[in-house]
């Protein structure tokens, strides 16, 4: 099942397009959660006595409006609604226990979306198990390709499989971006490296994770794309031409070791594209 979160924004709409297209192609039900938070008006100092009436109609009204357009969409997919009490961030976490994937949009209003590129989007991606796939609310043309960003660490293969399935199932082709940079040593500065050698390492490093998977998804056309760059601009560089980032949560290397922090900030605040973050 894949899960989405809405609150009523534009980018909330986009993610329950996306939602709505990624159930259709992987043939799985999908359901659309908004998230009731009290908290805000529980600590007030004049508390308005009907806001939690408000509050709910005002998520049903999301919820209905939600799941009309999923049946606009992609009338085959079987929906359903929940509208649950709690932290969005919790609610997201608890919801996906069980999921295939969570979607949620970039920016919102309240509820999911406001705070996705702070504390609500680094908790998802940081402890849901599951694929979390970030969506901005602008429309973008198709351009036939996923990017996913490998490290030389063995916990970026689940973002690689995950890739695989999702240019198997879009028929798109897979572009394999490595960047790396050749590391400057705190007490020898000056030292120099052999760059053929580096680089031939490093597309090697590539090519033999690629092989696992290629063995399984032999319709997928790859595009392998090893650069001495920075992770985060290379990437980000990537997702103009791209309908789908997909990078991993944890890692070592250049890519890797820092994903849910400055790469994967910089990603989520930056790709043209949406973003998938797949935990190892």
């Amino acid at each position: 099942m894949i899960i989405v979160g809405v609150d009523g924004s534009v980018a909330a709409r986009a993610a329950v397009e996306w939602a709505a297209n990624d159930a259709f192609r992987m043939r799985v039900p999908l359901r659309i959660v908004h998230a009731v938070d009290r908290s805000p008006y529980q600590i007030s100092k004049h508390p308005t006595p009907a806001m939690p009436d408000l509050l709910l109609r005002e998520g049903q009204r999301i919820l209905r409006e939600a799941e009309a357009l999923v049946r606009e969409r992609q009338p085959a997919v079987e929906v359903e609604t929940r509208d649950i009490e709690g932290a969005p961030a919790e609610v997201l976490r608890e919801q996906a226990e069980d999921a295939t994937e969570v979607v949620v949009g970039s920016r919102g209003r309240g509820g999911f979306a406001s705070a996705l590129l702070g504390s609500v989007s680094m908790h998802v991606a940081g402890h849901v198990r599951c694929p979390v796939v970030v969506v901005r609310g602008e429309h973008r043309p198709t351009y036939g390709e996923v990017v996913v960003g490998v490290d030389d660490s063995p916990e970026c293969e689940p973002a690689l499989a995950y890739a695989f399935e999702q240019a198997k199932l879009r028929g798109s082709a897979l572009r394999v971006l490595h960047a790396w940079q050749v590391p400057v040593h705190a007490f020898a500065p000056e030292a120099s490296y052999d760059m053929d050698e580096v680089r031939t390492a490093q597309h090697q490093s590539v090519s033999d994770r690629l092989a696992i998977f290629s063995r399984d998804y032999p319709a997928v056309k790859l595009v392998e794309d090893v650069q001495s760059a920075d992770p985060m601009n290379a990437l980000t560089d990537a997702s103009e031409r791209a309908d789908l980032l997909v990078v991993g949560s944890h890692g070592r290397g250049a890519l890797g070791s820092m994903v849910l922090g400055s790469v994967s900030r910089g990603v989520l605040h930056h790709a043209h594209c949406p973003v998938a973050v797949v935990r190892a």
